[in-house]
């Protein structure tokens, strides 16, 4: 095989050393949020979003304060158990004098935010007719630009998204579309989630969109988005997502975590794409037609979005340090699926060609650890995804598979660290790993 001809155990104990040095640390948050019911209503012409959110949280004793991040906001109402509460702006903190006393506990917060980032109003100044659309990206942690929250991946909760719109408009987030109703001349479209997840996930878009309707295998709904006008695009640009998702859904061996999958090419977007829960928002540019698609497609792209609603969304990473959870895994399971689709030399090339380059790289001393917080692209996508290629061959593919599947299971809708992998694998192999610490 050629995989084989290129792994070394030079490269493999490159690619593997550190990952048992991280050692696990509890986390103690005060207070322990339940679930979010978030109201919005966006402006375009004044790019403003106006708000309430109601939290749901339990403490287990009396606490001083309740802190969420909010940027570039003004506040209404701050009511806690059904009484005006004490609250502070500072720094982009939301400071509400807590409950006194132990038990489940409501919040409301009614708030009018100004986003400097994270919610883009695209096309509302320009003199082109349909081009307008707005939204959001809030990658790491920055959805507290339009919404009050924690700004923190181990902070999972279930979130509910009602949003405010002019008719006109298609509205698209996270969830099940539970219902659309007029309300004062503008259209309300209510989302519905069922599962928790970290807020940096939360996303919505706006614009004037159009939607192919297609099942998977397991009959989960997809939605597959295009600007209005745009059909002849649509059929190149989602070709294969069907038999992609059926392939990730059997290859990884868990369920899709999610009720529906959707995906939205946006304008100007700032990266290839992004795996919001259950919505991945993608650039425009792979909108594409016949000719294009031979020039740059979204399969690659659409394969590793949607290996994120696994990897990252229904098991996501405790910190920056354990990212290769997240990219590494995405991008593994992309090649799997182009691997399945175009036969295996067209990913044994892609790899040899990432190979040569990791290799130079530790060669000339800038080599990085996938454990490295700080690492670039190369490293936790195209070293991460080599770490689990060299794994799998040396494990087996039967074994390997077990593995992720415990992992996932063990870890669902909650953080992991890469100790947690490789624990996972030791439990399904009978194995070692030791020589990898």
């Amino acid at each position: 095989m050629l995989l084989e001809k290129f792994i070394s155990k030079h490269f493999l104990t490159l690619v593997f050393a550190g990952f048992w040095s991280l050692t696990s640390l509890a986390q103690n948050t005060l207070p322990d949020f339940q679930s979010a019911e978030i109201y919005i209503h966006p402006d375009p012409y004044t790019e403003t979003i106006t708000g309430e959110v109601r939290y749901r949280f339990k403490t287990t004793s009396g606490i001083d304060s309740v802190v969420l991040n909010a940027h570039n906001m003004k506040f209404e109402h701050v009511i806690l158990n059904g009484q005006p509460v004490a609250y502070q702006i500072h720094n982009g903190l939301l400071s509400i004098q807590g409950p006194k006393k132990k038990g489940t506990h409501k919040l409301l917060i009614s708030y009018k935010a100004f986003p400097k980032q994270t919610v883009y109003f695209v096309g509302w100044k320009d003199d082109i007719g349909g081009n307008e659309q707005i939204w959001t990206q809030g990658q790491g942690k920055n959805s507290s630009h339009w919404v009050p929250v924690v700004d923190d991946m181990q902070e999972k909760m279930v979130f509910d998204l009602s949003i405010r719109m002019d008719s006109t408009y298609e509205v698209i987030s996270n969830g099940v579309l539970r219902r659309k109703a007029i309300e004062d001349r503008l259209r309300l479209w209510e989302f519905d989630m069922e599962r928790p997840m970290s807020s940096y996930l939360l996303a919505f878009a706006i614009g004037e969109y159009r939607n192919l309707d297609r099942q998977a295998a397991s009959g989960v709904p997809l939605k597959l988005y295009y600007p209005q006008g745009q059909e002849h695009r649509a059929h190149w640009t989602y070709l294969y997502t069907e038999e992609i998702f059926d392939f990730l859904e059997s290859e990884i061996g868990i369920p899709y975590p999610w009720k529906d999958y959707k995906q939205v090419p946006v304008s100007d977007f700032l990266y290839a794409g992004m795996e919001n829960t259950g919505a991945t928002f993608f650039s425009d540019r792979y909108l594409v037609d016949s000719l294009g698609y031979n020039d740059e497609n979204y399969v690659n792209i659409n394969a590793h979005e949607l290996a994120h609603q696994w990897f990252g969304n229904l098991v996501t990473e405790k910190d920056a340090a354990h990212h290769w959870l997240h990219e590494g895994f995405a991008t593994f399971y992309a090649y799997r699926a182009e691997q399945a689709l175009f036969g295996p030399e067209y990913v044994h090339w892609k790899l040899y060609e990432t190979a040569r380059v990791l290799e130079e790289m530790d060669q000339n001393g800038s080599g990085e650890a996938l454990t490295d917080p700080g690492a670039g692209s190369l490293t936790f996508y195209e070293k991460g995804a080599w770490a689990l290629f060299i794994l799998r061959e040396e494990l087996g593919g039967e074994v390997f598979d077990r593995g992720v599947r415990l992992f996932l299971k063990n870890k669902a809708y909650s953080n992991a660290q890469i100790f947690d992998f490789l624990k996972a694998m030791e439990t399904e192999s009978g194995t070692s790993l030791s020589e990898y610490r």
